[in-house]
């Protein structure tokens, strides 16, 4: 199956975090985005990894839309300089917009908001909410925790084993936009087991 990606969420913190491998992972695949074409769908903020990949996106000469929620304005500093800031009145309304202006999700590393929207988003593709493809961008293996949480829900009976299908983990940001466009469709038993 191939699913051209024309609008990427990418999902990632609001500070870079210890390992600079984060920056320069989020760089890259911004700058990856603006050559393909990809316009940028992400949070809104100028700081953290969310700064990162948007300015690499806009010097690319990309197109980039930020979301972001009308309090956390002034937390997360909102990026002044984008192709277009939408202001949104709750965090649920910013969740909803990026999806509904996406063809696709990446995670790369972040904080707790970033897993919130990533286990939304898988959720809902269990639901049947979406079949848009998810990938996670596991850089020096951040997200080992987050495979272990899955296997653990796995094992203790709560999810099909191949509930990881719902989404597809690469360590490279070369590697995102081939895996989403190349994402299979999950078994038909990993979106009605848990019902």
């Amino acid at each position: 199956m191939t699913t051209p990606i024309r609008s990427l969420c990418v999902l990632c913190g609001s500070r870079e975090g210890i390992n600079t491998a984060y920056r320069t992972a989020a760089a890259r695949l911004g700058t990856i985005l603006a050559q393909r074409g990809v316009r940028l769908v992400y949070g809104g903020g100028s700081i953290g990894l969310m700064g990162v990949i948007a300015d690499a996106v806009l010097a690319g000469g990309g197109d980039v839309v930020g979301i972001i929620p009308e309090f956390l304005l002034k937390y997360e500093v909102g990026h002044r300089q984008l192709s277009e800031l939408v202001v949104t009145d709750s965090m649920q309304d910013r969740k909803r917009r990026m999806f509904e202006m996406s063809d696709g999700f990446a995670v790369l590393p972040g904080g707790l908001g970033t897993l919130d929207e990533a286990f939304e988003y898988i959720t809902w593709k269990q639901l049947r909410l979406h079949s848009a493809p998810i990938v996670v961008l596991d850089i020096d293996d951040y997200w080992a925790p987050f495979k272990s949480i899955v296997d653990a829900v796995v094992a203790g009976g709560f999810a099909h084993p191949a509930v990881n299908e719902l989404y597809t983990v690469v360590t490279s940001p070369e590697h995102v936009l081939p895996a989403l466009e190349s994402a299979p469709h999950p078994q038909d038993v990993v979106l009605t087991s848990h019902l």
